[in-house]
């Protein structure tokens, strides 16, 4: 019987190792002072500091969902790595912590250097873009598991925030104020429904030009999540918070009644903000409820800040002084965890 190879059964150690030489550069861009010991360790190591008197790690884990399809249609790699940090990072902001580190997943069915690094250097701004440094990670090679072209990630955040100012929701109160931050577009729930809208459906192409949004559908589908570190981090130096809810899959009705005590719900006033042209378009183009479509997406606010009322004008000060953006969408009232609308 001939001899057989690794390389044989479909997987190529060289195409590894030399996706690993092309990611080193961008990973190494994540590091700070924290970070010990250099990339190719069978553990990364990082050093957590002596600035907490009593420090609780905070950490969550999550995948991209069904946006890589647009990322296979588009042959566009590079930004779904943002999307893959923010919906780890922003969970854990919730809690009130500072993001540490971050570890990532990347399996496929046959290894493209190119491609490989491409994701990476997404999830190394994503990194970036949330003080995180990238401290290690697995890339697998699993033919005849993943069709020729596609893959899948996940990735898992880890925080640290000081006891006493942990986050949990417990001191919302009737008549405080509900602070937006408004999102890029839709991040990255939802895309079962947009794919059956507008690939099933409709019948679209990713590279059409849609003149209700001013750019391609690929374009605006695979924008992407917006990472909210500086907004979390500004609000917390200028006042406090009594709870954050970060909007993912199941949409206002499902993510902020899980921010909130016992007690009391929220009146929200939906002409308080913007929403990206892209949530009117898919609502008017798949005859969508508006129900339906709170209960789905972002609707253009991303994330939820619970302050007390003469604390929102200082809040919001200091987070547009950042950069950024934020906008009272509503109250705190009192009720049964209810999401009201005005």
């Amino acid at each position: 019987m001939s001899k057989i190879t690794y390389k044989d059964a479909g997987v190529d150690v060289h195409e590894g190792y030399k996706a690993v030489e092309m990611m080193k550069k961008h990973v190494k861009s994540t590091f700070n002072d924290n970070v010990i010991g250099d990339l190719g360790n069978f553990g990364g190591l990082f050093k957590l500091g002596t600035n907490f008197e009593e420090p609780v790690l905070v950490s969550g884990t999550d995948g991209v969902g069904t946006k890589l399809k647009i990322a296979f249609l588009t042959d566009k790699h590079n930004t779904v790595g943002v999307d893959l940090v923010a919906m780890c990072a922003n969970d854990i902001l919730c809690l009130g912590a500072t993001p540490l580190f971050f570890l990532d997943y990347l399996a496929t069915g046959h290894l493209q250097a190119e491609k490989a690094a491409s994701i990476v250097e997404g999830v190394c701004d994503g990194c970036r873009q949330s003080g995180m440094a990238l401290l290690g990670g697995e890339t697998a090679e699993m033919p005849g598991f993943y069709k020729d072209g596609e893959y899948d990630m996940a990735g898992f955040a880890v925080g640290v925030v000081d006891r006493k100012n942990m986050i949990d929701g417990s001191g919302i109160k009737a008549g405080h104020k509900i602070i937006g931050l408004p999102s890029s577009g839709i991040h990255s729930n939802g895309y079962s429904l947009v794919r059956k809208l507008f690939f099933d459906k409709m019948s679209m192409t990713v590279d059409a030009f849609v003149e209700d949004l001013g750019e391609t559908l690929g374009d605006a589908l695979l924008r992407p999540t917006k990472i909210y570190a500086k907004e979390v981090e500004a609000a917390l130096k200028a006042g406090t918070v009594e709870g954050i809810c970060h909007i993912t899959g199941g949409g206002f009705y499902e993510n902020i009644p899980r921010a909130l005590p016992e007690g009391v719900a929220v009146k929200l006033d939906k002409s308080a903000w913007a929403k990206p042209k892209i949530f009117d378009y898919i609502m008017a183009t798949g005859d969508i409820e508006e129900k339906e479509m709170y209960g789905t997406f972002n609707m253009g606010i991303g994330m939820m800040l619970f302050v007390a009322e003469e604390e929102a004008t200082a809040i919001i000060e200091a987070i547009n002084a950042a950069g950024e953006e934020a906008i009272v969408i509503g109250d705190v009232v009192d009720g049964d965890k209810e999401v009201l609308f005005k």
